[in-house]
């Protein structure tokens, strides 16, 4: 192990010393390759660095603690010492985490599939919800977000609803949200105050390149028509709405948010990419998965993962059993304290699987 991390502080200079060429400068591939590798590789020398010198005040300290003969001295190297053990003992274990596999995934866009399912009008305004739960989340943290597909139910809920979220690390953060979410509230459609209990499934999906997937133009058949819903002078007016079907795995896109036939679908080929990637990493991971007794949600969209709970102003993830008294703020988009939890999960999993 310290083998790898000695040869990325040298590589770390490598790197630096090839940024300051002139010639560096000029090649913009070479350059944006490089920033690249540096902005990968800086937390792990960074946290090594730190590591390193908690050793070597460890190693003074103790040096100090064997040639003093003052009390006062040695009570003094006596602290030192403790404090460079804690320090070299936190580094160690930040080594640990960043030692641990990246998702390949990672850093990649999603697209986000929100489906209304148990529950009628109740789970599409829950859907809706779901939506703007994540829309805020991502202005939180600087991602864009781009409708796909909507297909809405005429009350303000969606049936289903398909978008894009791009930026740093999306997927890194938005992975652990596919599966069934459940709310229990009081529908405003309820005259008679009770409590009833809707579900809506998400899918989060990494967003993939043509490289990811190779689809055969054969195995599609395109359809187009003319685009149902509210507004814009083109809706009902002319065949802009396209639908995919892949005829091997029987996956279905509608796509008619654009008014080009050609942006829609452009939109629909991206969501099938996205859609066959995701097929093809979740046959790899259940196969991972038979050597591993506990995950962090499975991604089976049958699962229930979440419950919102409005009575109670409550939101419990029941993969790791956490409940949180403020559903207000989690709906607006405040999803990190429950993400980070379950960040910290799969690590601890990973480093038990690894051991």
């Amino acid at each position: 192990m310290f083998e790898k991390l000695e040869d990325i502080l040298v590589r770390e200079e490598e790197i630096m010393k090839t940024l300051s060429a002139p010639e560096t400068a000029g090649n913009a591939a070479l350059y944006t390759a490089l920033m690249k590798e540096q902005a990968q590789n800086a937390p792990l020398a960074e946290a090594y660095r730190l590591y390193k010198a908690a050793v070597r005040e460890e190693e003074e300290m103790r040096a100090l603690l064997e040639e003093e003969t003052d009390p006062e001295m040695r009570e003094l190297a006596r602290e030192g010492l403790a404090e460079a053990i804690e320090k070299k003992e936190t580094q160690s274990r930040a080594l640990e985490l960043l030692l641990i596999p990246r998702d390949p995934n990672d850093t990649r866009n999603a697209i986000v599939e929100i489906r209304a399912g148990a529950g009628g009008d109740e789970a599409a305004l829950f859907a809706a919800d779901l939506y703007r739960m994540y829309v805020r989340y991502a202005d939180r943290h600087a991602f864009r977000t781009e409708m796909i597909s909507l297909n809405e139910n005429g009350i303000g809920g969606f049936k289903e609803c398909t978008f894009s979220v791009s930026g740093r690390d999306v997927w890194s953060r938005l992975k652990y949200e596919s599966g069934t979410h459940r709310v229990q509230r009081i529908p405003e459609t309820e005259s008679g105050g009770r409590i009833h209990t809707s579900t809506c499934t998400v899918a989060i999906m990494p967003e993939a390149e043509e490289v990811d997937v190779e689809i055969d133009p054969k195995d599609i058949r395109i359809d187009v028509f003319r685009a149902s819903g509210n507004g814009g002078q083109c809706v009902n007016t002319t065949d802009s709405a396209v639908r995919l079907v892949h005829i091997p795995t029987g996956i279905v896109i509608s796509c008619q948010d654009e008014k080009s036939q050609l942006k829609n679908r452009a939109k629909a080929m991206q969501v099938l990419r996205a859609k066959l990637y995701d097929l093809k990493i979740r046959t790899q991971n259940e196969e991972r998965a038979r050597l591993r007794k506990d995950q962090v949600g499975t991604g089976d969209r049958s699962e229930k993962i979440r419950t919102y709970n409005f009575p109670q102003g409550r939101v419990t993830d029941h993969r790791i059993h956490l409940t949180l008294h403020r559903i207000d703020d989690i709906l607006g988009g405040d999803l990190d304290e429950i993400i980070d939890a379950l960040t910290a999960r799969e690590q601890a999993e990973k480093l038990q699987f690894r051991e």
